[in-house]
């Protein structure tokens, strides 16, 4: 998860990039403030994705094969 501090940051860039414009560095400092919380992002959505179990109206587990499959892969990682 991301501090408070850069997603101030990011925040504080991009208000920034719409009203002054930003310097290269700046620039360069928004695309990784953005790629690291594109990745917390995607992270959460993975995490959240594999504690999901479908059931139908019968009680069957109905979980799609390929989501299974990547529970098990994320839990016993290849060495």
């Amino acid at each position: 998860m991301l501090t408070p501090e850069k997603l101030a940051r990011i925040n504080a860039l991009a208000k920034k990039a719409k009203t002054d414009g930003l310097s290269k560095e700046e620039t360069l400092e928004q695309k990784k403030l953005r790629e690291e919380y594109l990745k917390n992002v995607r992270a959460s959505f993975e995490n959240r994705l594999h504690s999901i179990k479908v059931v139908d109206p019968n009680g069957n587990d109905v979980t799609p094969k390929k989501l299974k499959e990547s529970k098990k892969s994320k839990q016993n990682p290849k060495q």
